[in-house]
């Protein structure tokens, strides 16, 4: 399966005219083993053949392929995550206190709702969604002690 991923994260660069270097596959690497959306500091940290600069660039070429998903949190900080038709559908819990974001996956009867949801809203209006995303804002368990 993982290296199906890498496949389509190759194609997908080469549409945009780059290449799945050793530096990016350790980018995807680091950022299919962070358990949540990560920071690119927290991506440098977390492995030693991340050099901050080329990191830096690396994630905007990644964005642009359409491999990475850019998500604001409620600090000044970027957090990166695999696109959701490579990472799976999920929503996010987001601490307004320290801007941490945390992946979650609601129940599939949830799903379903939402999606009935934004069928009825956008019907009348003639918006065609073709996806939705769920965040909650609030306080993370180690801001809230």
């Amino acid at each position: 399966m993982e290296e199906d991923l890498h496949l389509t994260i190759a194609t997908r660069l080469r549409r945009i005219g780059q290449r799945y270097t050793a530096g990016r596959r350790a980018l995807i690497e680091a950022i299919i083993g962070a358990d949540r959306p990560v920071t690119t500091a927290e991506l440098v940290a977390s492995r030693a053949d991340l050099p901050q600069s080329t990191t830096y660039r690396n994630l905007a070429v990644l964005e642009q392929a359409g491999v990475v998903h850019r998500l604001r949190g409620a600090d000044e900080f970027a957090r990166f995550e695999l696109t959701e038709e490579l990472g799976g559908h999920h929503h996010h819990l987001v601490c307004v206190n320290c801007g941490a974001v945390e992946d979650f996956t609601p129940p599939s009867r949830f799903e379903r709702s939402m999606v009935d949801l934004v069928r009825n809203i956008t019907s009348a209006s003639g918006f065609r969604a073709e996806t939705h995303r769920l965040d909650l804002l609030g306080t993370c368990a180690a801001c809230g002690t």
